[in-house]
């Protein structure tokens, strides 16, 4: 069985800049050090920096807080005004292009613009970019569900959404308001690591998707995998791998969501190889 893997798969930009600067500070001061929420959605890396004594919290008034990091989706500003107020030592590893996102949902807000996040209203990033976006901000992620719209609608995206969605809310807005100004805030790295998972799983018979079943950019790969390959698994580690999904299969691809290390994605690979060779 032929193997190929994307070469985009694996940590993006913002997510290894994260992480970097979060490994070396648990090096660095060993206790007190706590991330809100999980830094990424990643469950095996929240567990390795467990292990080094980095904690995940939402509460932000525990008393050994020492230092306590911004997670990669970012917060809203009332997070960020109760941190100062506490008075803990502030680490903040926001995306930078999730940092744009809130600036462009800050300036519509200031334009007197009515904001349109295109996103899922669970996600965090889409939380925190709400408290950047005014009282009458919206979040939608269906072109057929828009609520009624004012007259100057300003647009902003989660940084992880498929450009199709984005598209077609895009041209439903237009369509309504009479002013829309808009702001494409999807991230490079997304919108590449797309594009390489189509072709990928355009051309071979199995595809394998390793992430964090929260991730939300790798469910997007999921679901762009479904629409051109007949066998699709998303899988957040080697051991998920079973044997008979490969019977039949000539050649397989795998790739990974941008929070997902390249040593489990070397494992899933390791495991295919095992697999391949015992049929």
């Amino acid at each position: 069985m032929e193997i190929i893997i994307a070469k985009g798969a694996g940590f993006c930009f913002g997510v290894k800049r994260a992480i970097d600067i979060t490994f070396k500070l648990a090096q660095e001061e060993g206790k007190g050090i706590y991330t809100y929420g999980p830094l990424i959605h990643n469950p095996q890396v929240v567990e390795e920096l467990r292990q080094k004594h980095v904690f995940t919290t939402e509460n932000l008034e525990l008393p050994d807080i020492k230092t306590l990091i911004i997670r990669t989706h970012g917060v809203s500003p009332r997070v960020y005004s109760k941190i100062e107020e506490e008075g803990y030592n502030l680490v903040d590893t926001t995306c930078p292009f999730v940092k744009k996102a809130q600036n462009f949902a800050k300036i519509l807000t200031e334009e007197g613009y009515q904001v349109i996040i295109i996103g899922d209203r669970d996600h965090p990033e889409v939380r925190g970019l709400l408290g950047f976006a005014g009282d009458d901000a919206l979040v939608v992620n269906n072109a057929q569900h828009l609520p009624p719209l004012k007259k100057k609608v300003g647009i902003i995206v989660q940084t992880t959404q498929s450009s199709e969605t984005f598209r077609k809310i895009v041209l439903e807005v237009a369509s309504r308001a009479r002013e829309v100004k808009i702001y494409n805030t999807i991230c490079d790295s997304t919108s590449q690591r797309a594009r390489e998972t189509e072709a990928l799983a355009a051309k071979v018979d199995l595809i394998i998707i390793v992430g964090g079943k929260n991730s939300s950019n790798t469910n997007q790969l999921v679901k762009l995998s479904r629409t051109v390959c007949a066998k699709v698994y998303h899988i957040e580690t080697a051991d998920e791998l079973e044997t008979e999904w490969f019977t039949g299969v000539q050649k397989a691809g795998v790739t990974g969501g941008a929070s997902t290390p390249q040593w489990i994605i070397d494992d899933v690979v390791e495991k295919m190889k095992e697999i391949s060779v015992g049929r």
